[in-house]
């Protein structure tokens, strides 16, 4: 585990995070914009408090946390002191695919059929009546991710020795903070505490049962080792965000971009991916809504993740995650 760098780049006045100083628990902190830390179990007067329990009651917290950034009272350590860690454990993952419309039409387009010859222009045009229609009908693709697989935004990635694909996927995430369900498109976003960043690792190899191909895909073997989300290093309050629609999502492998796109590239925006989520489950706070990864995976560039590679990944506002590769011990 790293620790944070020593300036933080997020958008608005501070960001919730987890974090802990040498050999002492992990504790809910304020992040002021200035590398500033304020410990909210002392500020809260609650010992137990977690960012999820501070989640559970967010509308009356949020109040006091922009208090607490203009008040001199409360006492502030250096960000640099700290390690830090996921920002928050969600009781529920969701996650969502085929959701950024270049690299859904890309995908349509590199996989053409046997013997269908048409123009690539002609299968352009056909891949985004599908992404039309996909759209019109009010239909994204959402599934469930394991908490345990998500890690630190600056802990070492394991990759797992069976895995002989494995890949990339930064995403906007979504924090809930207050239950959702049923909720509508025009309400959802009433339901997001804030937002973070997410790598949503999948080995490509076991996407796709061998086995059983009519049973589809296998998201538990493919996306769910541990470590295989990881996750901030912030929660920046919704709030700070003016337009989750128009962010960018960028991903460096070492040193070289490979993911960079704007949130407008989204098929199905933040509050109808929680609105379509919230209208089978019932979303609770400190829940992620995983949106999609933009076109850029390592499976488009014929280049999957290895040992020693260190992916760098940013969104507008929310700040950086460094993460390094490194192979299962046989």
């Amino acid at each position: 585990m790293k620790p944070a760098p020593a300036s933080p780049l997020f958008a608005g006045p501070f960001a919730l995070a987890t974090l802990s100083a040498a050999n002492e628990p992990a504790f809910p902190a304020l992040v002021t914009s200035d590398s500033q830390v304020i410990d909210l179990r002392t500020a809260f007067g609650k010992p137990e408090l977690t960012v999820r329990s501070l989640l559970d009651h967010w509308a009356e917290a949020l109040p006091r946390l922009h208090e607490l950034v203009a008040e001199s009272g409360p006492e502030r350590r250096p960000l640099e002191e700290f390690q830090v860690h996921a920002p928050v454990t969600p009781r529920q993952v969701f996650q969502s695919g085929a959701n950024y419309r270049q690299h859904v039409i890309d995908l349509h387009v590199a996989h053409r059929a046997p013997g269908d010859d048409r123009p690539e222009e002609e299968r352009r045009a056909e891949a985004a009546e599908i992404m039309d229609r996909r759209a019109a009908e009010d239909l994204p693709y959402v599934f469930i991710g394991l908490p345990s697989a998500i890690t630190g935004p600056y802990d070492d990635v394991v990759l797992p020795s069976w895995a002989e694909k494995p890949d990339w996927e930064l995403e906007l995430a979504a924090v809930i903070g207050r239950p959702a369900h049923r909720v509508s498109v025009e309400e959802a976003l009433e339901y997001v505490a804030g937002y973070t960043i997410a790598n949503d690792l999948t080995d490509r190899a076991t996407v796709f049962r061998r086995d059983m191909p009519q049973i589809g895909t296998d998201w538990l073997r493919s996306k769910n080792a541990p470590g295989f989300t990881p996750l901030g290093p912030w929660i920046v309050p919704a709030g700070s965000i003016a337009d989750p629609s128009d962010l960018r999502v960028t991903l460096k492998l070492n040193g070289e971009t490979m993911q960079d796109e704007s949130t407008q590239d989204m098929i199905f925006d933040v509050a109808r991916m929680v609105s379509y989520a919230s209208q089978t489950a019932r979303l609770l706070p400190g829940d992620l809504v995983l949106t999609g990864s933009p076109a850029g995976n390592g499976m488009h560039w014929g280049r999957l993740l290895r040992d020693g590679d260190v992916m760098e990944g940013s969104v507008t506002g929310l700040g950086v995650q460094r993460t390094r590769c490194v192979a299962e011990a046989s």
